[in-house]
């Protein structure tokens, strides 16, 4: 997912904009408490006075880093529960969509759930309210219809959405894409699943 583009950007945002670029490829590679201030000066290029000047700490970067990323998906993912068509269409625009996205985009999603218990209030609620927000809510408002359409059984929309995610991220790793295939055939395998089950 690309940045988000600056018309004509200062030099501060050029500079803050490499950081969280850095950032970025160090979190999704190594653990929270692994990221180091020097790995992060280093990897962006920056002194560590330039990093303080944009970010008063590496928690206050990673929830930056963290809160602009899933607001960008939250805006990509709304398309598909705003387009016309069926529950399952609409599903399947979110889930290509989240599979078409590079790997270091996919990864950064799966932070949350990796580094969540290093926070505490108030950036833990951000993140968790950040990332239901770019995800599994917008799900579910698609569930919910396709309940109210008869395009599926009477259910609890959340529960059926939190499944679904986790149908999706089951076929987000290299084994999965090994077993499964190209992002058509992982989509229709997590359709297929959610719609029908694995009954023979």
């Amino acid at each position: 997912m690309a940045p988000t583009v600056i018309d004509n950007p200062t030099r501060s945002e050029i500079t803050e904009a490499r950081i969280i670029a850095a950032a970025r490829r160090l979190f999704v590679s190594r653990n929270y408490a692994d990221v180091t201030t020097g790995m992060l000066t280093e990897a962006a290029g920056v002194t560590k006075g330039g990093l303080y000047h944009h970010f008063s700490s590496k928690e206050q970067l990673y929830v930056t880093m963290m809160l602009r990323d899933l607001d960008a998906k939250r805006r990509l993912f709304s398309r598909a529960v705003d387009m016309e068509g069926s529950c399952r269409e609409r599903l399947a625009r979110i889930t290509r969509d989240f599979l078409e996205l590079p790997d270091e985009d996919r990864e950064l999603t799966r932070l949350v759930r990796r580094d969540i218990n290093i926070f505490t209030d108030p950036e833990r609620d951000q993140l968790v309210r950040a990332y239901q927000k770019a995800l599994p809510d917008l799900v579910e408002r698609i569930v919910a219809d396709g309940i109210t359409h008869g395009e599926l059984r009477a259910g609890d929309p959340r529960i059926l959405a939190w499944s679904f995610v986790a149908l999706v991220e089951v076929v987000i790793g290299d084994y999965a894409r090994a077993a499964v295939g190209d992002t058509e055939a992982r989509l229709d395998h997590v359709l297929d699943l959610f719609f029908h089950g694995a009954a023979a």
